[in-house]
């Protein structure tokens, strides 16, 4: 015989006030959505302005607009990360289970993986950063050179920090996973 699943009991008043107060965050994540509006709107401009201007730009302006549009995307898919992520882990299930399209990721998200793949897709887009720096330091000393030798410093500095962060997150969630498995 089939032991039959006991119906939830019920939460006392405060517990249920506690567990309700997840929703408080479904504005923030809304708010995300549309600053992800946002950043479609200026994808957008940039690639007319690479498009309408594409004759009288040289490879290294295109290349400085195309790395713009990938610093774009990859902001834009670190908000999707974000959003569907930490609605799917803190407020609510997304119930995508049988959708053609849920992504992969998401039926093994929590928040400790959350972390991780934010702190991946933060080096990603540093990378792009620093790349796009790389290629303007041909212009340090200048007039009008939007980069400095101390720029360029600190943005490598601030770039090997978000590294060794990943790096240190990744290595305390694995030591928490190995905890969790023992116990």
């Amino acid at each position: 015989m089939i032991p039959s699943a006991q119906p939830p009991r019920p939460l006392r008043p405060l517990s249920a006030l506690i567990f309700s107060s997840r929703w408080l965050q479904l504005p923030l994540y809304l708010g995300l959505i549309l600053a992800q509006g946002v950043y479609v709107v200026l994808f957008l401009k940039e690639l007319w302005h690479l498009i309408s201007h594409a004759s009288s730009f040289g490879e290294l302006e295109i290349m400085l607009i195309v790395l713009g549009l990938i610093d774009v995307v990859m902001i834009s898919n670190l908000l999707v990360m974000v959003i569907v992520g930490g609605y799917e882990t803190f407020v609510s299930r997304l119930n995508l289970e049988n959708h053609p399209d849920s992504p992969e990721w998401l039926s093994h998200v929590n928040a400790s993986v959350l972390k991780v793949k934010l702190a991946m897709a933060i080096i990603g887009i540093s990378s792009i950063h620093l790349l796009r720096t790389f290629i303007e330091a041909g212009d340090i000393g200048a007039p009008n050179a939007r980069v400095t030798e101390t720029g360029v410093m600190w943005q490598t500095i601030i770039h090997v920090t978000f590294i060794l962060s990943a790096m240190g997150i990744a290595y305390v969630d694995k030591l928490l996973a190995g905890t969790v498995k023992a116990h």
